[in-house]
């Protein structure tokens, strides 16, 4: 089976195809020549996950799944949420999204967050969705190396290290986005056998 993978974020896409197994073949937007952004206009995560496959199965007839993914912290009602990617502005990157939530969070007891993953399946025409959420709490400030996005200030619970700090092999048996994909993985050896 073939499944494309509606993002146009490497970072995501490296992630997603080490936890996918080797018998879906994994397809990208470049392999469709489509070089567009994907617009994100709903206002909550599931919206933007469902629109995304839409957008590319009506495109171009192909199962697809897209994810979209918020950081949802407790103390600031929610956000940055569906804003996640550009909280700090559409031109922004990580490190000023990072720098913003930091800020707003200086002299803040309560760092409870966590991390919301849906992603949303369109195969054979019908729609499926698929939710992760991984618990934790931001950290005072960056540390470690690897992933992307909010990783070097996320903690997930049970652990004493940023998912920035945790190997690849660890996030991705853990994350929001490995739970999510799981039960994408789960639910798609269900319809073929």
């Amino acid at each position: 089976m073939k499944l494309i993978f509606a993002s146009s974020n490497k970072n995501k896409f490296i992630e997603v195809k080490k936890i996918i197994p080797k018998n879906i073949k994994l397809g990208n937007l470049i392999e469709l020549n489509f070089f567009e952004e994907i617009p994100e206009k709903e206002d909550n995560i599931e919206g933007n996950a469902i629109f995304k496959a839409n957008y590319i199965n009506s495109k171009f007839n192909v199962n697809v799944f897209a994810d979209d993914t918020g950081l949802e912290v407790q103390a600031l009602d929610g956000k940055p949420g569906v804003h996640s990617a550009r909280y700090a502005g559409n031109e922004c990157n990580s490190e000023k999204n990072i720098t913003k939530l930091l800020k707003e969070l200086k002299n803040i007891k309560n760092r409870k967050a966590r991390f919301k993953t849906i992603i949303a399946l369109v195969l054979n025409k019908k729609s499926y969705q698929f939710e992760g959420i991984i618990n934790g709490e931001i950290l005072l400030s960056k540390k470690g190396k690897n992933g992307f996005g909010y990783d070097p200030i996320f903690k997930p619970d049970g652990y004493q290290k940023s998912f920035a700090e945790l190997s690849i092999d660890v996030k991705n048996k853990i994350s929001h986005r490995a739970l999510a994909i799981n039960k994408l993985i789960d639910f798609i050896k269900k319809v073929k056998s």
